[in-house]
This record gives C-alpha cells, structure tokens and sequence, in this order.
C-alpha cells in the first residue's frame, strides 16, 4: 500500500492528562509503519459529554502510514488499552482518546470507522490543533479549513502554555 497522510486525535482528562497526551504522541512516533510528520499544541477543553468529570487535554498529529485504516484503528485502540482506557460510558472520562480524523483524501464508513471523523467540523478542540498543524487543509466532504473555523467558537478552548508541558 501506499504511504497516506493521516491525522489523530488525543485526548484524555484522566491520570496526568498533559503527561498522557506526551506519552501517546512519543509512541505514535514509534509505531511500524508510520512516522510522526507534525504535532499541535496541547489544549484544555471542557469536557464535551457529561459535566461531572475534569477538563480534557487535547492535541492532534499528523502521521504518514503504510497501514489500512482498520489496521491503525487496532494499533490505536492497543495504544488506548495499554493507557488503561476503559470503555464505560459514552462521552465519560478516560486516560486516552485516540481517533483517525482524517486519513488522506478517504471517505471511510464501515462499521468500525467513520472518515472523517463524525463532529470533527463542530468540535473546536479537533479544529484548532487539526489548524495549527495543517491550516490549508481541505477536509473531504467538509470544505476548508478556514471556513470550518469560522463556523466553530472556540467555546472555551486554551492553548496550554510550553511551561505547562514539563509541569505534568
């Protein structure tokens, strides 16, 4: 197959959350078959689903990959696993959060993924990190980048300082 630009999502809001994020983006660096081409900022976020967890830290990479969209599905979700996430309730806290949000120019819906990812237009804690990284993006289906900017508030969103990154 050939190498395709994809994008990933992290999150997490349990457990030393900017520690989380860190650790994540280091081994997405060293998964076979794919190399780390950017990273964004880390960014804390309210949490999107129920109000009664913390806030969430959140970053997006962008990787290149020989492997099929399933294949980095499953080697994301053993990332997840060996972070402790448990799935127990939608939208509810968790030690990592990792989505395939775009994967080259694809259109994938299967039952195991959707690309892009479903949200990623109305969520400002995908958008603004998914910017920062690749600005002239466009997202297939979706449009430009700028224009989904401007039609997602930042609701809150903070670019955490580089000081905040050492301090765990």
């Amino acid at each position: 197959m050939s190498e395709q630009t994809v994008f990933i999502g992290l999150g997490s809001n349990l457990d030393q959350p900017v520690s989380r994020v860190l650790q994540a983006i280091h081994t997405l660096e060293s998964l076979p078959d794919c190399s780390l081409q950017a990273r964004s900022s880390l960014y804390r976020s309210a949490p999107m689903g129920p109000q009664d967890q913390p806030d969430y830290v959140n970053a997006v990479v962008q990787l290149t990959t020989r492997l099929l969209p399933e294949d980095l599905l499953d080697r994301l979700q053993q990332v997840e696993r060996a972070h402790g996430r448990r799935r127990e309730r939608r939208w509810g806290p968790r030690t990592l959060d990792l989505d395939i949000l775009l994967y080259g120019d694809r259109d994938i819906a299967s039952e195991r993924l959707q690309v892009p990812h479903p949200g990623l237009a109305q969520r400002s804690f995908v958008l603004y990190p998914l910017a920062e990284i690749a600005g002239d993006l466009r997202v297939p289906g979706l449009g430009r980048m700028q224009a989904l900017l401007e039609q997602c508030p930042r609701d809150g969103l903070l670019r955490l300082p580089e000081s905040a990154l050492h301090a765990g």
